[in-house]
């Protein structure tokens, strides 16, 4: 068990935390769900840091690592078109996940063939993931912030994680399709 592993299943441990508190029948909810989920998009910068800092790379943590981000990231969507049942919050959210759900198909059928490293994580990868946390806390915490319209500035990030999501998808399967013809 290193250190980054140990993050990492923080992390998932987090999720029903993070679940029970944004559902708690009081005003400060949305405030500690959306810092909750800050905690854990933090572990997700701080196990990989630390992985290749200290050399704790494992297969396993390799494994987990993107399962935990996806886990997360798909909990906060669904409870966030829950409570926004809207064609404007369920659209990008449904883009977001189906993305994730093809391009971990691709990268598991990529690595069954050998050919694994064509689809591996690259830096556009790393802003969509960036954009995509940043909507998700301000959906998550939602009121506004020093004057700014916090809710409003999430849900631009989400469309722009969105568009990320489908660029990135779309290069992803590029690379592949030599070997899906």
């Amino acid at each position: 068990m290193t250190t980054p592993t140990i993050l990492t299943l923080l992390r998932i441990g987090l999720i029903p935390v993070f679940v029970l508190i944004f559902y708690l029948p009081y005003d400060w909810a949305r405030i500690a769900s959306a810092l909750v989920f800050s905690l854990a998009a933090i572990t997700d910068w701080l196990d990989g840091y630390l992985a290749r800092r200290l050399g704790q790379t494992s297969a396993f943590g390799a494994f987990l690592d993107p399962v935990a981000d996806k886990l997360m990231v798909v909990v906060a969507l669904v409870l966030l078109v829950q409570v926004n049942p809207t064609p404007w919050m369920a659209l990008p959210a449904a883009v977001i996940i189906g993305r994730e759900i093809t391009v971990s198909a691709l990268r598991e059928w990529m690595a069954e063939i050998g050919l694994g490293s064509k689809v591996a994580v690259n830096m556009l990868g790393k802003i969509k993931t960036t954009c995509q946390l940043t909507a998700l806390i301000m959906l998550l915490f939602q009121y506004p912030l020093f004057g700014l319209p916090i809710e409003e500035l999430g849900f631009i990030f989400l469309y722009a994680a969105a568009i990320l999501t489908l660029w990135s998808m779309v290069i992803y399967l590029q690379k592949a399709w030599p070997s899906l013809k």
